[in-house]
């Protein structure tokens, strides 16, 4: 296996998880919402980034697909995945402050 492609599998990896990590929290949420009203005024947000890292987990396996089974769209998407690491990133940086 190439490195590129242990690379993108490890994305894929790490993505999954925090997927899931994510829906289980916002399942908890949604479920102890009445008990804890901080949980309510939560969920809006948990749900978006529920939503951008379903959508980079999407990316990422179609990217190691590709990768793994040399189709010529891999490139177009590499690109997508890596520009979508750099824009969470850039979400990310910019929210810390």
């Amino acid at each position: 296996m190439r490195p590129l492609t242990v690379l993108t599998g490890i994305v894929l990896g790490s993505s999954a998880a925090t997927t899931f990590g994510l829906a289980a929290t916002l399942v908890v949420f949604v479920v102890l919402g009445d008990e804890h009203p901080q949980f309510r005024s939560e969920r809006p947000l948990l749900a978006v980034y529920l939503a951008i890292f379903v959508g980079l987990t999407a990316l990422a396996g179609a990217s190691f697909i590709g990768l793994a089974k040399e189709r010529p769209w891999r490139r177009w998407a590499q690109a997508a995945l890596w520009a979508t690491l750099c824009l969470l990133a850039a979400i990310y940086w910019q929210t810390r402050g």
